[in-house]
């Protein structure tokens, strides 16, 4: 062997080695038992919302899920901490939760100052009003003077200023803590409008008294790409977190799904998808998860088209476009790095 080639091999174990190695988070979630994720304290169909029977569901509860069925194998092996925007960041860093999955914008100083991680973006969205129909509005532009509803603590507040001012607008915030208060506040008429999210648009729209009084304005005023956080440094829970998405992902652009997935493992010849499932190459071994990691993940919930379908797409009562969320081979964002 050249000195070279036995150098790169060096290398390649000592990487290996550092893979394997367990961090902080990871240690604690394993000797537990289960994943704790933050979620949003009042709900918010689609995305995290729990039933009578204390059951969660939503597109940011998948993420957990799948999160928890790559390590157990159980997707129940969750629990959840509902927490409102203001203390949600202050869990994740005091170590209350693992990771926070709940329609968290991903911004510069949430990457750096509050000491988080977004590992990916589960959901592009951008910010949005939504009116009564009888206020005779059309568009945003025609807003000014309008009092509005907004969430304490978010990136909503600041972007709302932001657009306002840029367009030599006035306007009258109304500001409360958390979302129910947010839609109690905007129902009863306390606001002409309220802002948020456009996809928390759609979901608070199906909890107002007569959601057909109501729409959605056309205006997208910023860029919120959603994800999950995790502390920084810990870079093999990211990884896990990132991987466990990713995995969900890369599913749909194979066309793998819950139905197929174990036909496919079985047939398919094609050196990636069998790379993909654990066939071939031992892929999970440098994220500390079992080979067939992405099998089980597809296989209990799902791959990213079928939660968004079954969650808030066309399928759901929000009835929301796949649009930015679409995978790349579409059009759309969504893109999981390669399984190599």
């Amino acid at each position: 062997m050249r000195l070279s080639s036995l150098l790169g091999a060096c290398a390649l174990v000592a990487l290996g080695a550092t893979a394997a190695q367990a961090g902080p988070t990871l240690d604690a979630v394993k000797q537990k038992g289960f994943v704790q994720c933050g979620t949003n304290v009042s709900g918010l169909p689609g995305f995290a919302s729990v039933n009578n029977e204390n059951q969660w569901s939503g597109l940011d509860i998948d993420l957990c899920k799948a999160v928890a069925v790559a390590l157990f194998n159980d997707p129940n092996a969750v629990k959840y901490t509902p927490l409102n925007a203001k203390e949600r960041f202050t869990a994740l860093q005091s170590g209350q939760i693992d990771i926070l999955s709940r329609n968290t914008t991903n911004t510069l100083s949430r990457d750096t100052a509050l000491g988080l991680d977004f590992p990916v973006i589960n959901y592009y969205d951008g910010q949005g009003f939504m009116a009564k129909k009888a206020l005779g509005v059309q568009s945003a532009l025609e807003l000014d003077g309008a009092s509005v509803c907004v969430q304490a603590g978010t990136t909503t507040e600041l972007n709302l200023a932001d657009f306002f001012r840029a367009n030599n607008m006035n306007y009258q915030g109304v500001v409360f803590e958390n979302n129910d208060e947010v839609l109690a506040a905007y129902d009863s008429g306390r606001c002409d409008v309220l802002t948020t999210d456009a996809s928390g648009l759609y979901s608070t729209r199906t909890k107002l008294q007569n959601p057909d009084d109501h729409m959605v304005l056309p205006e997208i005023i910023s860029k919120e790409p959603l994800g999950p956080a995790v502390r920084h440094g810990d870079n093999e829970w990211a990884d896990i977190v990132r991987w466990s998405f990713y995995a969900m992902v890369q599913a749909e652009e194979f066309g793998i799904t819950s139905e197929n997935v174990e036909q496919i493992a079985e047939e398919t010849q094609n050196p990636d998808i069998q790379r993909f499932l654990g066939k071939l190459d031992e892929l999970g071994a440098g994220v500390g998860l079992p080979n067939d990691f992405a099998v089980q993940i597809v296989k209990q919930i799902g791959n990213y088209g079928e939660s968004f379908e079954r969650n808030v797409g066309m399928g759901s009562t929000l009835k929301i476009e796949r649009g930015l969320n679409a995978l790349w081979t579409d059009g759309g964002l969504q893109y999981a790095m390669p399984f190599r």
